[in-house]
């Protein structure tokens, strides 16, 4: 999975770009189809903005965005909410209707 870190008038710095993807890189765990995350963080006068768009393997957009008075809250707010919309969407691409399961190995 690539990580793409950008600023929208915020100077990205080295710890904040390993920040976000060693938080990002987490959601990796929970689903193997990823193909790219985009993070955009911005400034808006006192709240700190992260927002972040990944892409997965069957064409899903996952749009999650967070704001905090600090810039590394609103990455670890945004990767909870990725994270979680990785799990919901994961648990839809999983059957977990029994009786099918039963018929089929009934009919086998």
């Amino acid at each position: 999975m690539q990580i793409n870190v950008s600023g929208h008038q915020v100077a990205v710095t080295p710890a904040l770009r390993e920040y976000a993807t060693g938080k990002l890189e987490r959601i990796v765990r929970h689903f193997e189809h990823l193909h790219d995350v985009t993070v955009t963080l911005s400034v808006e006068k006192l709240l700190q903005k992260a927002e972040a768009t990944l892409r997965c393997a069957n064409s899903k957009i996952i749009h999650a965005d967070a704001q905090a008075t600090d810039l590394y809250a609103a990455i670890d707010v945004l990767a909870d909410k990725l994270d979680r919309q990785v799990k919901k969407h994961k648990e839809k691409l999983t059957r977990h209707d029994r009786d099918s399961v039963r018929l089929a190995a009934r009919q086998a």
